[in-house]
């Protein structure tokens, strides 16, 4: 299994919160204030250069609605992990109510 470079995944991770944050009408310095980091620290995140703290990388998460699976999705190379995402990622799209179906149909193929 390929392993990452921590250049990569900051990367990534920069390119997702820009895209939020963007997609969110946000600019760089209203993102610091919510997560209450500098500016130059969002810069940095965004550009690929810095490192998030878990802290960080959590709040911006909730604060810009990002799911995990988002956040992830181009770092998960394990197959297993892929499939359950593939499915998180269709459910998401669901209303509610073929939603809670689904889960219904999970439930009842978990007790066979």
């Amino acid at each position: 299994m390929k392993s990452l470079k921590k250049l990569d995944i900051d990367k990534v991770l920069g390119e997702v919160f820009k895209e939020y944050r963007v997609k969110n009408k946000l600019t760089q310095e209203k993102i610091a204030e919510k997560l209450g980091i500098s500016v130059k620290y969002i810069s940095r995140i965004e550009n690929g250069t810095g490192g998030v703290k878990v802290e960080t990388l959590v709040n911006y998460m909730n604060i810009l609605g990002i799911s995990p699976n988002v956040i992830f999705e181009k770092l998960i190379v394990n197959k297993d992990l892929e499939t359950q995402m593939e499915l998180a990622k269709k459910a998401s799209k669901l209303p509610n109510d073929k939603l809670e179906f689904v889960v219904s149909v999970i439930d009842l193929l978990e007790n066979i």
